[in-house]
């Protein structure tokens, strides 16, 4: 770093000179942490041992963002809804609209300068004093304060809860798909480097913003649902999303011709996957449920949407198969929700074992007669009228 600072740096490809000197020096060495864990990560592995992809260098359009430490950072002043800050070795100030108030007695850690489609962002890390610690083992999780979930994924539904309940998907790319692709398409027609391929590049970056954005303002509000029902234990599927959204295997004859692999048809459920976005609704789901004092715990859904929630029997055996009627206790039993109720028992603890044998799955140790009563009554409080 001292090296480039002795000197103006010229760039090859536009004759540009760069002045290193009004750069903050943590700024810097931010770049060079980066470029180093990018390599790290790909010649040895993160902390579990997955390798990524080779380095990709980043042009003045990859790389939006800055990292500037606190203590290059000085706050004037706020007024109302507007703070105003000083940046070491940057001319004037930097004016930045607040949208929550800054708590008494923080401490400033760092800043990030993003630009985005419409504009720049700054994103402060503040360290508060006064916030209290949070432990999560301290709540007991009881079959009244504990809530499944099960992630449906069938036309319309989006989350089916153990109380008997379904919360609507917004699949804001599928709605956004047909003028995505429409000006993705009127881009690749104009000729690179002009005036109007960078205006569409612009406008496609908006639209991909806003899909992003709708997909956040979701998972926000349908987590802040689930919060207020009082549930202090939220018990959600441990989702393998890489391996849902893989691509299916290649299959070929003798010859070496492709043979049909359903692909065409997984493609669009890959899609739906992806825009459904439940990695990111989990994530946010546990900052809500922290703040409200409540845990959530992801658990295996291995034969939670098979198996009969009282009975411990093997019921679903085809994923058309949406409801099932039980001529015993004369109710309709719906696949989602049982799916639900399933979850939660493996949350508590109350799932049954089940085995392979001969390819067919096997229960092993039951525990119907601990949740039969419970079970039984969500089930009846979720049936529909008949006509």
């Amino acid at each position: 770093m001292p090296i480039i600072k002795q000197d103006l740096v010229t760039v090859q490809h536009s004759g540009e000179l760069l002045d290193f000197t009004s750069v903050p020096s943590q700024t810097l060495q931010d770049v060079s942490k980066r470029v180093d864990l990018a390599f790290k990560r790909f010649l040895q592995g993160d902390s579990n041992g997955k390798r990524s992809g080779k380095p990709r260098f980043k042009n003045s359009s990859r790389y939006r963002t800055l990292r500037i430490e606190g203590q290059a950072i000085t706050v004037e002043r706020i007024e109302k809804d507007w703070l105003f800050l000083s940046i070491s070795k940057l001319k004037g100030w930097l004016k930045v609209r607040l949208h929550r108030p800054f708590p008494n007695g923080f401490i400033l850690k760092n800043m990030l300068l993003t630009k985005k489609s419409d504009g720049w962002y700054a994103t402060i890390c503040l360290e508060d004093p006064n916030v209290p610690t949070f432990n999560p083992d301290e709540v007991i999780h009881t079959w009244e304060n504990t809530l499944g979930m099960d992630a449906v994924l069938h036309e319309n539904d989006y989350l089916a809860t153990s109380e008997g309940t379904k919360l609507p998907s917004l699949k804001s790319f599928r709605k956004s798909e047909k003028r995505l692709a429409n000006v993705q398409r009127r881009k690749e027609k104009k000729r690179k480097g002009s005036k109007s391929r960078r205006r569409l590049a612009k406008r496609q970056g908006r639209e991909h913003q806003r899909i992003a954005r709708a997909r956040k303002d979701h998972a926000f509000k349908t987590a802040h649902a689930l919060v207020r029902t009082g549930k202090k234990v939220f018990v959600h599927e441990d989702l393998n999303l890489k391996a849902l959204s893989r691509r299916n295997k290649a299959k070929l004859d003798e010859t070496g011709t492709y043979l049909p692999n359903g692909q065409s048809a997984k493609s669009g459920l890959n899609k739906s996957w992806n825009d459904a976005a439940f990695g990111q609704f989990f994530t946010i789901l546990g900052y809500i449920a922290e703040k409200a004092g409540s845990r959530t715990i992801a658990v295996n859904p291995a034969y939670t949407s098979q198996l009969l929630a009282y009975r411990d029997e093997i019921v679903f055996t085809d994923c058309d198969m949406r409801s099932y009627w039980d001529t015993e206790h004369s109710i309709n039993v719906d696949r989602d929700i049982n799916a639900g109720i399933n979850i939660k028992r493996v949350g508590l603890g109350l799932f049954p074992t089940l085995k392979r044998r001969k390819g067919n799955p096997v229960v092993g140790d039951s525990t119907t007669n601990i949740t039969l009563k419970e079970v039984l009554e969500t089930l009846r409080m979720c049936q529909k009228p008949t006509p």
